[in-house]
C-alpha cells in the first residue's frame, strides 16, 4: 500500500488507516508526504507492520522498486533502475504526445486533401480526354458525310 499525504489528511484518520491495514494483513505500508519530501514505511514482520529505518534507498521485497530521497522530491525506480516519472513528467509527456498526435492528424487531413486534389485533377484530364474523343469523331463523322456529299454531287474529293 503506497499513500501520498494531501493537506486534509488528519493524523486522527492517518492512525486508524494504519490499523486498518495492520488489522487486516497488508504487507508492506509507506506514506509519502510531499510537502516534507519525507516517505515513512512499515514491513510486516512477526505478523504486524514494523516501521522500516532507512527509507533511502530501501528496496520494496513486494512492490520490487527502490525509494530515493535525495533530491528535491521522492524518486522511485523500477527493479532494472528505470525512474518513475513524476506526475508533471506524466503530464508533460501526454501534453507532447497529444501535440504530436494533432501535428499527425493535421499532416493527415492536408495529404487526405492532397490526394482528393489529385483525384480531382486525374478527373478532370479524363474528362478532357472524353471530350478531344467526342470532338474527333464528330470531326470525323462531318468529313464522311462532306464526303458522301461531294460524290453525289458528282464530285470526287480525292481530286480537290
Amino acid at each position: 500500500m503506497f499513500e501520498i499525504l494531501s493537506p486534509g489528511n488528519r493524523p486522527g484518520e492517518m492512525t486508524k488507516k494504519f490499523e486498518l491495514y495492520d488489522r487486516y494483513g497488508v504487507e508492506e505500508y509507506y506514506l509519502y508526504d510531499p510537502d516534507k519530501v519525507k516517505l515513512t514505511g512499515w514491513r510486516r514482520r512477526e505478523g504486524k507492520l514494523q516501521s522500516i529505518d532507512q527509507m533511502d534507498g530501501w528496496v520494496s521485497p513486494r512492490l520490487k522498486v527502490r525509494f530515493d530521497l535525495t533530491g528535491p522530491e521522492l524518486q522511485i525506480f523500477t527493479e532494472s533502475g528505470v525512474r518513475f516519472l513524476t506526475y508533471s513528467e506524466m503530464a508533460q509527456r501526454a501534453e507532447r504526445e497529444e501535440q504530436r498526435a494533432e501535428r499527425e492528424q493535421q499532416r493527415a487531413e492536408r495529404e487526405q486533401q492532397r490526394a482528393e486534389r489529385e483525384q480531382q485533377r486525374a478527373e478532370q484530364e479524363r474528362q478532357l480526354k472524353e471530350q478531344e474523343r467526342q470532338l474527333k469523331e464528330q470531326a470525323e463523322a462531318k468529313i464522311k458525310m462532306l464526303y458522301l456529299r461531294l460524290q453525289e454531287l458528282g464530285i470526287d474529293p480525292e481530286q480537290l
